[in-house]
């Protein structure tokens, strides 16, 4: 007897799901830059500082190209801030390795002094995007807009949490100015640079006001002015200088003007 076809009522096995490409993963970290790449911006660079609020030490900034694909995803990349210092440690290595290009610019606090803090961040970023080698085609930067840049760009609201690039260049800026700051600990221990890295805290608050600044702090800050001059003071009474001594009667004075120094 010939066998008869058979309808079945029941639902057909599902078909394998096609294999979505890790760089077009729904990752929040890595839609922005995906997004412009399918605009043709292939080369996305994240650029973003460290040390902006501290009160001691260098500010650096740090820009970054990471790769499409598998390979930019950086293992725990993360926003620097919220990674723990050994953490920051292992993704800075990884970044340095999987980057396509990437740079670091240090300001020393004698620049910060003399030009102001937002120009001399606005001039950190310029120079870090600058040095990337190959050149970008698009620039994330992290909360405000770096003129003066030959590429187009967009400022990112906390771009160091939504833009893996952004991400990348907070990691490298902040784990090369932490490793300055371990150095600037060295030559004065009695600050405790390597504990809170030049930031204002209590610790550091009571040790400048018994040391007064060391030529690491940034003199524009109120608080490292206001040491400076309670420092100064206490050595003046201290020493006993600045006090008025008493000499007896006061002479006549001569109404010729006195001798400069300057004018020998």
């Amino acid at each position: 007897m010939a066998a008869r076809p058979v309808h079945s009522t029941a639902a057909p096995p599902p078909r394998a799901r096609r294999a979505v490409p890790a760089d077009d993963a729904s990752d929040a970290m890595w839609v922005m830059e995906r997004s412009l790449r399918r605009r043709g911006f292939v080369a996305v660079a994240g650029a973003d500082e460290a040390g902006r609020g501290a009160c001691a030490g260098p500010l650096v900034a740090a820009a970054c190209v990471l790769p499409a694909g598998k390979r930019g995803r950086v293992p725990g990349l993360a926003d620097s801030k919220l990674l723990t210092a050994a953490a920051r440690e292992r993704v800075y290595a990884e970044i340095v390795d999987r980057a396509v290009s990437w740079s670091v610019v240090e300001i020393p606090v004698e620049d910060l002094d003399a030009r102001g803090m937002h120009v001399t961040n606005l001039e950190a970023l310029r120079r870090a995007v600058c040095a990337l080698d190959p050149e970008p085609d698009y620039v994330l930067t992290d909360g405000f807009a770096v003129p003066g840049l030959a590429r187009p760009g967009l400022a990112v609201w906390k771009g160091d949490r939504v833009a893996a690039c952004v991400a990348a260049a907070s990691v490298l800026a902040k784990v090369t100015r932490d490793r300055i700051m371990a150095e600037l600990h060295e030559r004065w221990p009695e600050y405790d640079f390597a504990g809170h890295k030049g930031y204002i805290t209590d610790v550091h608050t009571a040790a400048l006001e018994r040391h007064g600044p060391c030529p690491a702090h940034r003199r524009r800050f109120v608080n490292v002015a206001r040491a400076r001059d309670l420092h100064a003071g206490r050595v003046l009474q201290l020493t006993g200088g600045g006090t008025m001594v008493d000499d007896g009667p006061m002479r006549p004075s001569s109404c010729e003007p006195a001798t400069s120094t300057e004018d020998r």
